[in-house]
């Protein structure tokens, strides 16, 4: 199997690629559109801001070909975030792939912004490897608005979509490379699907 990271020239690629390391994958990292299309999975990771993501994104020419992607792909984090049509950070035109703007959290008391640490699941969806109940590492300013793409969610002064998935692509707001166990029953699940 050839599993591509793809390169954005910055954020968590060492951590999944780590991650994935673990379960007996090494994973390919290239910001080449040809590299991308030709795999059989792909892992858009995120750490960032989304316009400068989307700066990136846009300059190295990867913007048709994430778009155009037919096997599974996988978002993490500010990854997932990128597949919606926009985003309050940076007032970001995104990829479009989900409808849909992510919006900057709301801090509350015992809700502080960023949300850093361990939130359980509610999962609406059996297929990704989760389960309700299972604590899952999130670190994010942003969220994506709940949808019909939304399969799990976290409580954090208000349901926030956790994992989402539509089509081809599955987005995980919480970071399956530094979620312990259930982070890589997730991994391995999406890996296997």
């Amino acid at each position: 199997m050839k599993l591509v990271i793809v390169d954005l020239g910055f954020g968590n690629i060492g951590s999944v690629g780590f991650a994935f390391e673990r379960l007996g994958i090494a994973p390919e990292v290239t910001g080449v559109a040809e590299d991308i299309q030709a795999a059989d999975k792909v892992v858009l990771p995120g750490v960032g801001a989304a316009g400068y993501a989307m700066e990136q994104i846009e300059g190295r020419g990867l913007a048709p070909a994430l778009r155009g992607l037919r096997q599974p792909a996988l978002g993490i984090c500010l990854g997932m975030q990128l597949l919606f049509e926009g985003s309050d950070e940076d007032d970001s035109d995104c990829l479009g792939l989900l409808a849909g703007r992510v919006r900057r959290l709301e801090a509350s008391p015992g809700r502080p912004v960023p949300h850093m640490g361990w939130s359980r699941l509610d999962v609406s969806d059996d297929g990704i490897g989760l389960r309700s109940g299972d604590y899952v590492y999130f670190a994010h300013s942003f969220a994506c608005d709940p949808g019909p793409a939304t399969v799990a969610t976290a409580d954090y002064g208000g349901q926030i979509p956790a994992v989402v998935r539509s089509g081809n692509w599955i987005g995980a707001q919480f970071h399956p490379e530094r979620s312990g166990a259930a982070g890589a029953k997730f991994l391995r699940h999406w890996l296997e699907r």
